[in-house]
């Protein structure tokens, strides 16, 4: 049987003009900016002083393999079925990244028929948003440079630099580079580098900026390096701010699309989380919780990277409380993580499948037991699957007291995710005594450690000298109280990507660790990960073309 990609099925779909779409959140013509006919701007201030009335329902997933595991595409899905229960629900999720659908991964708009659209334009340009924080982020920079060669008045030590340039591409050849070289009036020569966009603490910034008046307060207390005598420089001293919100006032509206079954939702921000925080704008969430019964947003990558992130992270600094979670997970993920190759999964294979559950029984008792919030599991469908492995999964999440239910959005919409629907409405129905993982008043090495523990399952956290020599000058500038964003692979629980499924008693190293003050947390960069990837052999973007009618393919 043939199945149509995802781009064809989104290019089949017809679409409702947007101003229908804004009108179901009792969004006139003058609470949207039109960017074309089927994509807006959410003007918020209206909103200013309402409250939330919306449950907040977080997607999130088991650790990722090769064989997919579908968490967007569950988000979507989920939001359309209890659109379809009559309730009024809101997706928010995040922007794709340029990196990604070029690279390895491809769109990230969801799979099948449970996408928001216009695909192409979300996987593309969008309305900008990206652009202008590219934008933001390098006029920085060159603020930072031309300071330096006007006389440098603030004293910076060019050798104690923390400000990277910025593209939202995957770009290996640009994470470490000289610049300034030649004549004095190309500035003054110096080691620096590039990260991806997304990674860019002007992206955390945005998206956890509450208002444009907090976007200008964090972005004065970004830390763009030191000075002579080891103190923080920021973007407020070198008087950017303003210039910088100049370019980030529009960008920070919510964007305001529609699913495949004409239901609204909200695609703002685009942090990984797997180098960043991994959620979408506090903004969109905020606004969704105001107009909607129902938000359905999401967290990138297993739950112990976007999940925690977001539980830690965006509810602290939003004071969000989370109603249920959904844990996303595949047979197919679950049989790789018990050691079967991506070209054997078709097969039927129990001992394998329950060699893997561990992995999926680890992010739910973190969900239950850590933070103490109620949990469902949503088994993502594949043709392959056998009844028999579907009941296996089912039965071992009742064992620990949590319901697994089928999903089949990808191949029906919100009416293949009926089930799970009721099942969070029930969840969202009951008291939670929600928690964080670890207390802002512990040090800095002691959050990573509770980390590390209670989350990850490892024995305990090691620390290079350079890390150890950073943690000091954080806490001697009073930047110890702030949450930590652990950088790791999204591969596994411990900063190895070869130790799948549940590994126990490793040592994660944190090998460098930095501060993101506007942000307002700590970043410690753990194993190998950079925060400028890299594109694989062969590119997503040698699939992808454009026909003479403009007609976009091989974008996922």
């Amino acid at each position: 049987m043939a199945y149509l990609s995802d781009i064809e099925i989104a290019q089949a779909c017809k679409l409702k003009p947007i101003t229908e779409i804004a009108k179901k959140l009792n969004l006139g013509e003058d609470d949207i900016e039109l960017y074309g006919k089927y994509k807006a701007k959410v003007n918020v201030t209206k909103l200013n002083g309402a409250k939330r009335k919306g449950k907040l329902v977080l997607v999130t997933a088991i650790t990722p393999t090769p064989a997919g595991e579908g968490k967007t595409t569950t988000t979507i899905g989920l939001s359309d079925a209890l659109n379809i229960l009559g309730k009024n629900s809101l997706v928010a999720m995040r922007e794709p990244s340029l990196g990604p659908v070029f690279g390895i991964k491809g769109g990230a708009a969801g799979g099948g028929y449970a996408q928001v659209v216009p695909m192409e334009d979300i996987n593309l340009h969008f309305t900008g948003d990206l652009h202008a924080i590219g934008a933001a982020n390098n006029l920085l920079a060159a603020m930072v440079d031309n300071h330096i060669y006007q006389g440098n008045e603030l004293g910076i030590n060019t050798r104690a630099i923390t400000w990277k340039r910025c593209v939202d591409m995957n770009d290996r050849q640009l994470r470490v580079i000289i610049d300034g070289l030649g004549k004095k009036v190309n500035g003054v020569a110096r080691g620096d580098g590039f990260d991806i966009t997304v990674a860019s603490e002007i992206m955390a910034v945005f998206c956890l900026a509450t208002s444009i008046s907090d976007l200008k307060e964090r972005l004065s207390r970004i830390v763009v390096g030191y000075n002579m005598e080891g103190k923080p420089v920021t973007a407020g001293q070198l008087g950017a701010v303003g210039a910088l919100t100049a370019l980030l006032k529009d960008a920070i509206k919510p964007n305001l699309v529609q699913t495949l079954e004409g239901n609204p939702a909200f695609v703002h921000g685009g942090p990984f989380a797997n180098i960043a925080h991994g959620c979408n704008s506090v903004i969109a969430t905020d606004t969704a919780l105001k107009l909607a019964d129902y938000c359905i947003t999401e967290a990138g990558f297993g739950a112990d990277l976007g999940a925690e992130k977001f539980l830690d992270i965006k509810c602290r600094a939003a004071s969000l409380k989370p109603n249920a979670v959904v844990m996303v997970a595949t047979v197919r993920a679950l049989k790789m993580h018990g050691g079967v190759l991506k070209t054997d999964l078709g097969a039927e294979n129990l001992t394998a499948l329950k060699d893997g559950l561990p992995n999926l029984m680890r992010h739910v008792s973190n969900i239950t037991s850590v933070y103490k919030l109620p949990c469902v599991v949503a088994i993502n469908r594949f043709p392959t699957d056998t009844d028999a492995e579907i009941n296996l999964v089912i039965e071992e999440c009742a064992k620990v007291g949590v319901k697994a239910v089928l999903s089949t959005v990808w191949a029906n919409g919100g009416n293949g995710a009926i089930e799970l629907a009721k099942e969070v409405i029930e969840l969202c129905e009951r008291d939670n005594d929600f928690t964080f993982a670890y207390s802002l008043d512990l040090s800095i090495k002691e959050k990573l450690e509770q980390i590390v523990k209670k989350v990850y399952r490892g024995a305990g956290v090691a620390f290079t000298k350079e890390a150890e020599e950073e943690i000091e000058r954080l806490t001697l500038n009073g930047y110890d109280k702030l949450p930590v964003c652990v950088a790791k692979t999204q591969y596994s629980f411990s900063d190895d990507a070869k130790k799948i499924c549940a590994p126990v008693d490793f040592t994660v190293t944190v090998r460098k660790v930095k501060i993101s003050a506007g942000a307002g947390f700590i970043v410690a960069l753990t194993g190998n990960i950079m925060t400028m990837p890299g594109l694989p052999k062969v590119p997503s973007a040698m699939k992808i073309d454009v026909d003479d009618d403009g007609v976009i393919t091989g974008l996922f």
